[in-house]
């Protein structure tokens, strides 16, 4: 098959950008061709960043023109705001070509994209009415709020129209957005995968030094019950990531044994990952699918994971913990530390799960089974 991605890069990239590049990389292993057509948020000023929102995206005719150059069988959309828009679905299929997009969180409702607000989740746009996201100021200003309020209820209509499939990460992420709005019917789950390098040979969490925790610091991730439930547990914890959340994390560690050791390259991050003994997804949003608890898992690393969104299918019922329960995360927490047997036994029921639901070949079979219906 001959594939043309689209995506609109964020200003703070993460696990949209590696699951775009893993897809590619993914199809051109299997023979296919790819073509990729990349905007980026970082080079637009507010304005120009507004004013494609509003208009439903800018420059349809580059799409148009890469269809007829390239003439793909799929054009797979990703993140269509604000650069591309309705406009680039539509110039895709006025062009021959069918398409496909993958919707890896809530910003075809929500204006910040995880819906999230006030310590929860925050489900209050929901289908074409955006006017909560202006009340509450979600973007920050009034006249961001409005702008994106007005582009999303535009726009979302239309990507409905010209969207033939969409992609959903996880099943519960799929069924919240059939109470969004998202067409039930044209909706796919195919949850994120890792490459065959990523799995490890056997566990060794009986061996681990420390719990761990990664990714962007910020207030719905739930740093702050992985430092709450360390120190009460007395568990040592390492914290890899960096964001706006990390002065208020570092004053609640205080002076125990938690090391913020910044962001990480992948590379590094899977060497700190294969020394821990646990890995803490406390997150306290809807997360769909993240690498952080699917690379923990292929590590052979037991995870503790809130009962928030897609989580709980990516890790299993018994390593769910009741999000906003900070006693039962540090119950959690010692109950699997103090018995390194334990920590062994379910790290290599984890590796078995990754291998079982996150592996290259079930995702590849799941996508062209989206492509070709």
């Amino acid at each position: 098959m001959r594939v043309l991605m689209l995506h609109n890069r964020y200003r703070f990239e993460g696990g949209e950008e590696r699951a775009v590049a893993d897809i590619i990389e993914l199809l051109r292993a299997h023979g296919h061709t790819v073509y990729s057509l990349e905007r980026s948020s970082a080079r637009l000023t507010r304005r120009q960043a507004a004013q494609a929102l509003v208009s439903g995206g800018a420059d349809p005719e580059e799409v148009a023109q890469a269809v007829k150059q390239i003439r793909p069988d799929v054009v797979h959309a990703h993140n269509l705001h604000p650069s591309f828009g309705w406009r680039a679905l539509a110039a895709a299929r006025g062009a021959g070509a069918r398409t496909v997009l993958h919707v890896h969180n809530f910003r075809l409702f929500c204006a910040i994209g995880v819906a999230y607000r006030e310590g929860a989740p925050c489900f209050r746009c929901r289908g074409a009415d955006t006017r909560p996201g202006v009340r509450f100021r979600c973007r920050g200003s009034v006249h961001e709020a409005i702008v994106y309020a007005v582009g999303l209820h535009a726009q979302q209509p239309r990507i409905f129209e010209h969207a033939e499939r969409f992609v959903a990460v996880s099943d519960a992420s799929a069924r919240r957005l059939f109470e969004l709005g998202l067409p039930a019917d044209r909706t796919h789950t195919v949850r994120n995968f890792l490459p065959a390098a990523s799995f490890a040979p056997a566990s060794h969490a009986g061996r681990g030094e420390f719990a761990l925790a990664g990714g962007r610091l910020v207030e719905e991730k739930g740093f702050d019950t992985a430092v709450a439930a360390a120190r009460a547990a007395k568990v040592p914890l390492v914290i890899a990531g960096d964001g706006p959340d990390l002065e208020r994390l570092r004053h609640l560690a205080g002076g125990d044994d938690v090391r913020f050791v910044g962001r990480l390259d992948r590379g590094a991050m899977a060497e700190v990952r294969g020394r821990a003994g646990v890995v803490l997804v406390p997150s306290r949003s809807e997360e769909a699918c993240p690498y952080a608890a699917l690379e923990a898992l292929a590590d052979g690393v037991p995870v503790l994971a809130s009962d928030y969104g897609g989580l709980p299918e990516v890790v299993g019922s018994e390593a769910v913990v009741a999000g906003r329960d900070p006693r039962a995360w540090a119950h959690a927490l010692e109950h699997l530390w103090r018995d390194p047997e334990r920590r062994q036994t379910r790290g290599s029921d984890a590796l078995e799960r990754a291998r079982a639901l996150f592996s290259q070949e079930r995702y590849f079979n799941d996508l062209m089974s989206v492509y070709q219906s």
